[in-house]
């Protein structure tokens, strides 16, 4: 049952991630807001791997050709999943986007089973399929004139990169010879610099004036680094013991997190259909939690 204290950690720190984020997104670019996640990461991650074989100790594994890709895939569709999260911030209809975003783990169950080879229970199924129905009515998807094509496209592409990205992280840590959790740590540290490599190359050519900008809100963007590395360490290390789709149905109870906050901090009053779809999600996450 390790994966759900790891998938809740992960839940709780995405949710301030997600608050900072979507701060910066104010006064800096798409390409500024995603390297602000990853920027500041790779020490963490070089810190924690180093710790993990300071108490236990193993051998350097071996990092094939086919383990290089698949973190490669990992880098760049993560990049992808934040970029397009950011844009979701800048939409009108944000939360039906950002429910559409959360169908990563009916996204990850049937990608994970037909391209992977994950072997999802009926229980697990029945989850998934009644958490994604609860995010469609957390995200008021179902109220006339609240679904637009460009929000819709934008949510379920930024669900599919996510899905890929976990799927690719638990492929990659599974090759190589060392146990968890250096594995997912491994997998980690990879990932993370390759991204890092990445967009910094990328606003270098494109926006130097990125780097200004990140400057002049340093504090926020070490912040959004460090709690967004102590998250993927948690996401990480869940989806290397445990098949995507449960820890990502799992993961949506960072919306009643969410609301929780805004109901009991900003005080703002809780509708009928959030109440049914907070319900769902209870029954989901109890659901993969006994699959």
């Amino acid at each position: 049952m390790n994966w759900v204290f790891f998938t809740l950690g992960a839940v709780v720190l995405q949710t301030f991630r997600n608050a900072l984020q979507s701060k910066l997104s104010e006064h800096i670019s798409t390409s500024g807001v995603t390297l602000a996640r990853f920027l500041f990461a790779p020490p963490i991650a070089l810190t924690y791997l180093i710790i993990l074989y300071t108490f236990s100790h193993q051998t350097i594994p071996e990092f094939s050709l086919k383990f290089v890709f698949l973190v490669l895939l990992a880098s760049v569709m993560q990049i992808s999943a934040t970029s397009l999260m950011v844009i979701l911030f800048k939409q009108k209809n944000f939360t039906v986007g950002a429910g559409l975003a959360k169908s990563e783990a009916l996204v990850a169950g049937v990608l994970g089973t037909v391209f992977f080879g994950s072997q999802l229970s009926w229980f697990g199924w029945i989850g998934i399929l009644v958490g994604a129905a609860a995010i469609f009515v957390l995200s008021g998807g179902g109220r006339k004139g609240q679904l637009s094509l460009k929000t819709v496209t934008i949510g379920l592409a930024c669900g599919t990169c996510f899905a890929l990205t976990s799927l690719f992280v638990r492929e990659a840590s599974h090759l190589l010879n060392v146990p968890f959790p250096h594995s997912a740590a491994w997998v980690l540290l990879w990932v993370l610099c390759i991204q890092t490599t990445l967009l910094v190359s990328y606003i270098s050519v494109k926006n130097k004036k990125t780097f200004v900008a990140l400057k002049n809100n340093a504090k926020i963007t070490l912040a959004t680094s460090i709690i967004s590395c102590l998250g993927t360490i948690c996401w990480f290390s869940a989806v290397s013991l445990h098949h995507v789709a449960y820890v990502k149905t799992l993961g949506q109870v960072e919306v009643l997190l969410t609301m929780l906050v805004a109901t009991i901090w900003l005080k703002n009053k809780v509708q009928k259909h959030e109440v049914i779809g907070l319900l769902l999600i209870a029954v989901a996450a109890i659901l993969v939690m006994w699959a």
